[in-house]
């Protein structure tokens, strides 16, 4: 086996010599790749080392930004009050950093106005516009036209 490591010299050795070189510098003879020819061993101390590894880990999952999806629904008929209240949560929403998820729900017989729902949500892409860009334009599935807004990177 090849063996490396702090404190060895790099080199192939045999199995139990490697293992006597682990037990007098009081360590571990861990198999790093067993499919390299020959295998490859380090001698470390593998508490240690499994400790390390479980903190990068857990450094690297911090790191990684998770996406917030918030959702505002409308009406076809949703009045201009009403709008400007739910568009004020959207600017909030986008500033916050998360991605907004804005919906026209068609209930009943007033799917009808499906031109209707897709003015109302090309209306608020077009007011959000500086602090937002559409990410998937208005789209019609099942009972809701849906449309996503992503924050502008700063």
């Amino acid at each position: 086996m090849r063996l490396v490591g702090d404190n060895v010299e790099v080199g192939i050795y045999t199995t139990p010599k490697a293992l006597v070189l682990a037990e007098e510098l009081e360590l571990d003879l861990v198999e790093i790749s067993p499919n390299a020819e020959p295998p490859v061993c380090k001698i470390v101390d593998y508490k240690k080392y499994v400790y390390e590894q479980k903190k990068r880990e857990k450094a690297m999952k911090a790191k990684a930004s998770k996406v917030v999806i918030k959702e505002i629904r409308f009406g076809p008929n949703t009045d201009d009050h009403d709008y400007e209240f739910k568009k004020k949560h959207a600017e909030k929403f986008l500033k916050e950093g998360a991605k907004l998820k804005a919906y026209v729900f068609f209930k009943g017989r007033s799917i009808v106005y499906k031109d209707k729902g897709e003015i109302l949500l090309l209306r608020l892409a077009q007011e959000l516009e500086e602090i937002g860009k559409v990410e998937q334009l208005p789209r019609l599935e099942g009972k809701r036209m849906t449309m996503f807004i992503a924050p502008k990177k700063k």
